[in-house]
């Protein structure tokens, strides 16, 4: 008992059996880089860069810009998820309590080591797994690892848990467990590998990216001989040196078939989300999860801290006789003020004062394992001498079996106390006592007696007990918890309360905000059997008893059924589950480790700031299916154009700056602001299906007009190719700010103002020298000017019957 020697620290320490834990997630700094930069898409794109660099053509470069900041982006952000993840840790306690050479001293968590004695006080978080050698009415608070709120009483013999934290009593144990291998740990090892949010966005245009991936190389192959067979073979482009002007054509075609401002607007429209939901007090830990909650059609929840405050409130007295015992108002008011008392006698004082008139010769302190706590006073003023507090069937019939009915909607087994037979006369005071419990009320029970509790090492209760009143205690349930959820009901998002507390309990507070539970499940016969849990998960809403392997598991059973799941949550026990979830929804009061491993953090622990996060989830998730429609209809007519122009072994129609040009005023400018617009549409699955639907025959018409103003521009007495160009970059121009007319739609005045904007800017660019010479663009001559612009029109009038046939397969 005296502790370890500096000798004996000195050898654990070199051994390895010190609390130090690894703070490594799955990727490095460099992996981060490598998988951000060192991509297929960089590499081309890169490539493409330098080889317009070499040639002097850095006019034609200016792609290499939105691909920059696409790896900028991604690396920053996966960096910053990184040092949360390695900043993730259960224990806050900064300092531990150590009995070494038999003298207490305090030391950094990281220094403790096994076989180490701790000293525990009230307040004191548990540092390490340890067995207790001494214990006087130790109690932890195992509600950050477990999700049950009732304290824990720790005997002799018994082990606490790291990341535990001790609520009542003093004792001293001996570390069994330290670092990688305690318990806090071993929960915390899963949630610490870097995962990314499952974003359907992200996914969706990762699938597109693919998909060019493979068509990239044979469509640069057929450009590639168009280009040389236009300019009058391989062997005369290679004599004339007219094959790097074929090399920019190649280049052009490669680039536009990579939708890189999509992907950059993306990330842009998400960093603004964030932005917004910040002001509102809420912490984006990654971009994606911006669009996650518009998705998320379960949505579980913990009790403790996100239904409810996390602590008791005191509620009432039932007085159990007309004329109870003299005194029980002070004695309530001496219990609430002991400094040994747990939360729910403290909850006490706000109703019963401590007057100072009674002086206590006698107390027997709270024990979970008794589950009462008794004084006796000294004074002889004519008030009862003795008073018990505790629950009301270890009171009444201790060692005795008490028969109480079930509370109502209680699942089988969902109950901890053995079956019992009440002593005559206190029958109905359990019977009222059990009703009372069945809605969710804490209760408690007052009693006097004559004489003091039986004095030994185990305190008994005195004889001829008299019940005065029953005492009832309700968790403060959030005043915004029933309107949000009224509010996710209303959206169509099924509802599921996970918790670790009594299934009654939770039943109770589940009706108290408005959700219509009969029973809730006992979650310790849930099945292990994977298809039979998912059959449970659909069929019940109320679960009691989770623990916290099972919390993850039942998420998965969701997500296995179809459903996009999020889950809120304030505990390390709660950690595994929201890491699992589609969307992690930490509160205020959390765990670190819990904030850590969310992708949302409620910062001021407001509930109801989730609509607003759905709200701009759905702003974010639709305006970027608007704007996907411009971007991949741009994809779908670069491979029609080059595929068909290769084929026919005409020269490529555009340099790379006039698809700037062109991108800019069609799809990159006005995008952006579409992008940041309001947009309350509610969400539907099958973005990427509805938005190619439109994009591939949008790009299949574009490709035509160009294929027909280029097959008819030699009989409209062009002077040459560069007028072509700008022929074609004007028709280009012409349908692609038709489509984004349709994709506005429905219009309003800010969308409205876009489309005037860009038109305008179309015309004034056209008449300003310094932008006709940059871009090589100029007005075609009369023949090929009507040309253009009437196979623009023809485009247009295509675009239109398009969006009709798209708005009749996918009605808004």
């Amino acid at each position: 008992m005296n502790g370890l020697s500096q000798h004996d620290v000195t050898a654990r320490i070199e051994s390895g059996l010190d609390n130090r834990v690894p703070d490594k997630t799955s990727r490095s700094l460099w992996q981060i880089f490598r998988a951000n930069v060192l991509t297929l898409f960089n590499a081309i794109v890169g490539s493409s860069f330098l080889v317009l660099l070499l040639l002097g053509r850095w006019q034609d470069a200016l792609f290499g810009l939105a691909a920059a900041g696409n790896a900028v982006i991604g690396v920053v952000q996966e960096f910053r998820a990184k040092r949360s993840l390695d900043r993730l840790a259960v224990l806050d306690a900064p300092r531990a309590r150590v009995l070494r050479d038999g003298q207490i001293r305090e030391i950094a968590t990281a220094d403790v080591v096994r076989d180490d004695v701790l000293v525990l006080r009230a307040g004191d978080q548990v540092t390490a797994d340890a067995a207790v050698l001494e214990a006087a009415g130790l109690e932890a608070d195992e509600s950050l690892l477990t999700g049950e709120s009732d304290p824990v009483a720790k005997d002799t013999g018994l082990d606490v848990l790291s990341g535990s934290i001790i609520v009542a009593g003093h004792g001293k144990v001996r570390v069994v467990r330290v670092g990688a291998e305690s318990f806090a740990s071993r929960l915390t090892a899963d949630a610490r590998r870097f995962s990314l949010v499952n974003s359907e966005i992200r996914n969706s245009l990762n699938r597109v990216l693919r998909w060019i991936a493979w068509a990239i190389l044979p469509v640069a192959i057929l450009v590639v001989n168009g280009e040389l067979q236009a300019r009058g073979g391989w062997q005369d482009a290679v004599a004339t040196g007219t094959w790097t002007t074929a090399l920019v054509g190649v280049i052009a075609s490669v680039i536009a078939m990579v939708p890189l401002g999509l992907v950059l607007l993306t990330s842009v429209a998400f960093a603004v989300g964030g932005l917004r939901l910040a002001s509102h007090k809420v912490l984006i830990q990654e971009l994606a999860a911006v669009e996650g909650l518009a998705r998320v059609d379960v949505l579980c929840m913990d009790k403790t801290g996100t239904l409810t405050e996390g602590g008791l409130r005191f509620e009432a007295v039932h007085q159990l006789t007309p004329t109870p015992d003299p005194g029980w108002q002070q004695a309530l008011g001496w219990f609430a003020a002991e400094p040994e008392a747990n939360a729910t006698a403290r909850s006490l004082g706000a109703a019963f004062e401590d007057d100072g008139g009674f002086q206590s010769i006698s107390y027997v302190p709270f024990s979970s394992s008794r589950k009462w706590s008794g004084v006796t006073f000294g004074g002889g003023n004519g008030a009862t001498p003795t008073w018990i507090l505790g629950a009301p069937e270890m009171i009444l019939a201790p060692g005795n079996s008490i028969t109480v009915d079930p509370a109502p909607g209680a699942a089988a087994g969902s109950s901890d106390e053995p079956a019992r037979t009440a002593e005559p006369g206190h029958a109905d005071v359990l019977q009222q006592a059990g009703k009372l419990a069945g809605t969710g009320l804490r209760t408690l029970l007052l009693a006097g007696a004559d004489t003091p509790p039986g004095a030994s090492k185990t305190p008994t209760l005195p004889d001829g007990l008299r019940p005065v009143a029953l005492l009832t205690f309700r968790e403060q349930t959030r005043s915004d918890a029933r309107e949000t959820l009224e509010f996710f009901r209303a959206e169509g998002v099924e509802l599921k309360i996970i918790s670790g507390d009594d299934p009654r309990t939770v039943a109770a507070i589940a009706r108290r905000v408005g959700l219509d539970v009969a029973q809730g499940y006992d979650a310790r016969s849930l099945p292990e059997d994977p298809l039979l849990l998912e059959e449970v998960m659909g069929g019940n809403n109320v679960f009691g008893r989770v623990s916290p392997d099972q919390k993850k598991d039942m998420v998965a059973a969701l997500q296995r059924l179809g459903h996009t799941v999020a889950m809120t949550g304030d505990g390390v026990n709660d950690a595994l589950a929201l890491k699992t979830a589609d969307l992690g929804i930490a509160m205020d009061s959390a765990a670190p480790a819990t904030k850590a491993v969310a992708r949302l953090v409620l910062l001021d622990g407001r509930f109801d700031r989730l609509p607003e996060v759905l709200a701009e989830g759905r702003r974010v998730i639709a305006n970027i299916e608007r704007v996907s429609s411009l971007f991949l209809s741009k994809t779908a007519y670069s491979i029609a154009i080059a595929v068909s122009f290769g084929l026919l072994q005409w020269q490529f129609p555009f340099l790379p700056r006039q698809l700037s040009f062109t991108d800019g005023l069609t799809i990159g400018i006005p995008a952006f602001f579409l992008a940041l617009m309001p947009n309350t549409r509610r969400y539907k699955p099958g973005f990427l299906r509805r938005s190619l639907w439109f994009s591939l025959p949008a790009g299949l018409i574009v490709a035509a007009t160009l294929l027909v103003l280029n097959a008819i521009a030699p009989s409209a007495a062009a002077p040459g190719p560069e007028a072509v160009r700008s022929a074609s970059v004007l028709t280009l121009t012409v349908v692609g700010l038709w489509i984004l007319a349709v994709v506005s739609r429905p219009l309003n005045a800010g969308r409205v103002g876009v489309l005037a904007a860009m038109c305008a800017a179309l015309v004034i660019l056209l008449n300003i020298p310094l932008a006709q010479d940059f871009f090589i663009l100029s007005w075609p001559p009369g023949g090929l000017l009507l040309a253009a612009l009437a196979t623009g029109a023809g485009g247009g009038l295509a675009i239109e019957l398009l969006a009709w046939l798209h708005g009749r397969k996918f009605p808004r």
